[in-house]
């Protein structure tokens, strides 16, 4: 299902920079703005600045001077809309609705008013919804960068989402052999210290043998264990 978020009568140049990195973010770009405050907004400074390096949906958004030719290809139009109404679409949250909503064809439009006044009643009737972000009962005050992202993101989920990107990478396991000889140098790091007595070890070195298996040692892991090892040796044998 195609995706087109609708800006009607921005007034601050820098809520269309955050509303273009908003869509970004969560992998949107048909952005449309209806009669902005200044025609040349998409080109302003501080537009380009809140963006943060999602130029190419500035330079793929349109600016046109009627709602009209915003919604041309829509088929599902969402308002997002706070103010109670006595009459119009029903409210719902955005999870909610997007679960009952078939998104396998068609265009969905998310509108979002001016900055001071919201939307229009007029406008909000042609809608199919009404969407509403749940929030605290005794403040529900969102910008419009932050209510952009909070739709765009459900919506997204709603399409199947995107996977994590893992942040660091994979830690690699230490196999049987490095932690053999891993417990090797700590078997002679405790006997010079005077811990383990060779003569009668016991099951001190099989029960740590347990120990690192149970915590699933990793190779970095193993580093510095023998470098405690060696450290342990190192100060023993300066007190001789």
């Amino acid at each position: 299902m195609r995706t087109r978020f609708i800006l009607i009568e921005t007034s601050h140049a820098g809520n269309v920079g955050a509303a273009a990195r908003a869509m970004k973010v969560m992998g949107f770009d048909d952005l449309v703005l209806v009669n902005p405050r200044w025609s040349n907004v998409l080109r302003k400074e501080e537009t380009i600045q809140r963006a943060s390096g999602a130029n190419d949906v500035l330079a793929k958004a349109r600016v046109v001077s009627t709602l009209d030719e915003a919604l041309e290809g829509v088929t599902h139009l969402c308002a997002t809309a706070m103010t109670p109404r006595d009459f119009g679409p029903p409210t719902r949250s955005p999870r909610a609705h997007f679960e009952q909503l078939d998104i396998s064809e068609g265009c969905i439009g998310f509108l979002f008013g001016s900055e001071r006044f919201g939307m229009k009643n007029e406008d909000v009737y042609r809608c199919h919804v009404a969407l509403s972000i749940p929030t605290a009962p005794y403040f529900g005050s969102l910008n419009l960068g932050a209510a952009i992202q909070v739709i765009a993101y459900e919506w997204r989920q709603a399409l199947g989402g995107f996977g994590v990107q893992p942040a660091t990478s994979e830690p690699q396991a230490a196999d049987a052999q490095q932690v053999a000889g891993m417990l090797t140098h700590w078997e002679q790091a405790l006997t010079e210290i005077g811990f383990l007595d060779p003569a009668a070890p016991k099951k001190l070195m099989p029960r740590l043998n347990q120990l690192f298996n149970r915590a699933g040692v990793q190779q970095e892991e193993i580093h510095i264990l023998r470098g405690v090892a060696k450290a342990m040796i190192e100060a023993a044998r300066d007190k001789r």
